[in-house]
């Protein structure tokens, strides 16, 4: 496959990937910014959610202040900023454009369609009047992306260049959004963490579930499509070590760290060549600590520092599968 071709897969599936969790970011900080909590808590829930989207700095020529109208707006259906839902969309579509040759015609008519129907319904106001609602519109039409892509093409190198690219944004937003999620509670003096993921303690769990909080660990599962699975795996109460254990370790569960690594390394190995055996090396030995990890060990350590080594290797494996495969020199 040409380099230029597999760039443009790549980036298509990660512009997909990148528009549904801004959506899920910007919804569970809507969800929980409605929750009881002082202006300026809310204002740094906002704050924070610049902050991990990289985008404080850019928001901040735009805008004098922050309000949750104006951040949402700005990573929603700002055409000036690269990272908004409407960008990522938009490149995506323009991605795909540039392969149509490599994508079924289903695959092509969905995006084609999904871009058509985002200028229509940014139009039509539905963001201002149901934030909530704009975003599971987003989720859904990234869904029925995928679904038709997993359902219509053929599993060759196309197919998995684009499945890379999906799993590698993914890993790096779940990552951002726990970060931020669980350090914004610690901040607030609300964190309460048993000495063990495996211990039941009443009482830890009654302060985790208390006076909101579990209707903002309840939001960050919904986030990540992961409230029914918590419910499921552990069938008690919610706490900061089972979130972060399910939302880091679990492989089973389709967003986690785990599950996103795993699909990076089996698609890499569909693909590897002469150049990219250090990089399938790397990857195998992320997948293995993510596999055999423990979220003691993990909280141990520190989740924040934890998380930023995390999307460090994350990033480096990004650059490595694009110097291996996607340097345009063909």
């Amino acid at each position: 496959m040409l380099s230029r071709t597999a760039d443009h897969l790549f980036w298509m599936a990660r512009y997909v990937e990148r528009a549904e969790n801004t959506a899920r970011m910007l919804d569970v900080n809507h969800q929980t910014s409605l929750l009881p909590q002082s202006d300026k808590n809310a204002e740094e829930g906002w704050r924070a959610l610049l902050g991990i989207s990289e985008l404080q700095a850019s928001y901040d020529k735009a805008h004098d202040k922050i309000t949750a109208r104006s951040v949402i707006n700005f990573m929603a259906r700002d055409p000036a900023n690269s990272s908004s839902i409407y960008s990522c969309i938009r490149r995506a579509r323009e991605n795909a454009r540039a392969v149509r040759g490599s994508l079924t015609t289903e695959f092509w008519e969905t995006s084609n369609a999904t871009w058509l129907e985002l200028n229509n319904i940014l139009t039509s106001k539905m963001l201002e009047r149901d934030p909530t609602e704009f975003f599971e519109w987003v989720k859904f039409r990234s869904h029925l992306s995928r679904g038709v892509m997993i359902g219509t093409m053929l599993k060759d190198e196309a197919f998995h260049f684009a499945r890379m690219g999906t799993f590698l944004e993914r890993a790096d937003n779940t990552a951002r959004l726990l970060d931020v999620k669980y350090h914004g509670m610690a901040e607030l003096g609300r964190l309460v963490e048993p000495t063990s993921v495996e211990r039941s303690d009443a009482k830890a769990g009654e302060q985790v579930s208390s006076h909101g909080d579990f209707y903002y660990w309840a939001a960050v599962l919904r986030s990540v499509s992961a409230f029914e699975i918590y419910r499921k795996v552990y069938s008690d109460l919610i706490t900061p070590a089972r979130v972060a254990e399910l939302m880091i370790l679990r492989g089973d569960m389709p967003r986690s760290l785990s599950a996103c690594v795993n699909e990076v390394v089996i698609n890499l190995a569909n693909v590897g060549n002469d150049h990219s055996h250090d990089t399938e090396r790397r990857a195998g030995m992320l997948r293995a600590e993510l596999e055999f990890g423990r979220i003691d060990d993990i909280l141990q350590t520190g989740l924040h520092a934890w998380l930023t080594n995390f999307l460090e290797r994350v990033n480096d494996l990004g650059g490595r599968i694009s110097g291996n495969f996607l340097a345009w020199n063909d």
